[in-house]
């Protein structure tokens, strides 16, 4: 099954972090690309705080994202959505898959499911019923393929790769997956800019659309930012939090890395504009080079 991105609706793109640690350098760079991708094609950008998994969330990670957003002077054009404020929107995508029968109920304890990385389908056909139970989604033997801008074509098959997935825990909380494309629909996601280890994620969320009926997306999925350690920037490796007395410098070095054009070092709101007017995301190199960068 291969997916047309073909768009005839105006561009919208968004950055959607988890506020499950402070942003740095690898954040700043899915920020300045996703917002200049949409910015030079006369788009709208967007931003959504993905903030479902309430355990994970790290205390002060929310003021510190909103303080970014500030300081970088990203130009948003809309409020920022927190998806902690519309599980009622994910419940009722639940219940539309349920009258589908694309769901059921599923028993399955990380015990009983060990190490195997492939979901065997053990309870697809036990018709158990949902209360207090995780909810997976059924997945079908036919391959996914789409076409990223940067990384070229994939194909994924999901019962082969992945097998059938949760939507919903056992705890109540809702799985990224199902929340990202409720919001990439609802509010009108047109472009998806974000790192290449998520690249995985996409064959499901493609998937899920499908199911859902919502409008295909073009993805962009960047390479990643390394540390001197040939480990990805996150916040699992402890990457330094973004300093943001220093955001005209971390701004010019991130757009470095995402090998564009030099631009002046001024005020972030006017180096983004200059970022902007210079925008061409087939400058963006195969890796991320962060010799002697902010890490």
């Amino acid at each position: 099954m291969s997916v047309n991105h073909t768009q005839t609706r105006p561009y919208r793109g968004r950055f959607a972090p988890s506020p499950t640690g402070p942003l740095h350098f690898g954040s700043l760079i899915t920020a300045v690309a996703s917002y200049c991708d949409a910015k030079s094609k006369h788009g709208q950008w967007f931003v959504r705080i993905e903030d479902t998994d309430i355990p994970r969330i790290h205390q002060n990670s929310v003021s510190h994202i909103l303080a970014c957003i500030e300081c970088f002077e990203f130009e948003l054009d809309a409020p920022i959505l927190y998806q902690k404020d519309r599980l009622h929107l994910y419940q009722h995508a639940i219940e539309q898959l349920k009258q589908q029968q694309q769901v059921y109920a599923c028993q399955c304890t990380r015990k009983m499911l060990g190490s195997n990385a492939i979901y065997s389908g053990h309870c697809r056909d036990l018709h158990l019923d949902f209360e207090h139970q995780a909810i997976r989604v059924k997945v079908d033997p036919h391959p996914i393929c789409f076409q990223d801008q940067l990384q070229g074509h994939h194909c994924s098959n999901l019962q082969q790769d992945l097998g059938d997935f949760v939507l919903l825990r056992r705890d109540g909380i809702f799985n990224y997956q199902l929340a990202v494309v409720v919001d990439d629909a609802l509010q009108g996601i047109t472009h998806v800019v974000r790192g290449s280890d998520l690249l995985d994620n996409t064959a499901r969320q493609i998937w899920l659309s499908q199911l859902l009926k919502t409008p295909s997306i073009n993805y962009m999925h960047l390479p990643l930012a390394m540390n001197k350690h040939g480990q990805k920037l996150s916040k699992q490796n402890l990457a330094h939090a973004l300093d943001l007395k220093n955001a005209p410098q971390l701004l010019q070095q991130a757009l470095q890395c995402l090998g564009q054009a030099p631009v002046e070092l001024n005020r972030p709101n006017v180096m983004l504009k200059q970022a902007i007017q210079q925008w061409s995301a087939q400058q963006i190199p195969p890796h991320m080079t962060l010799r002697g960068i902010y890490q």
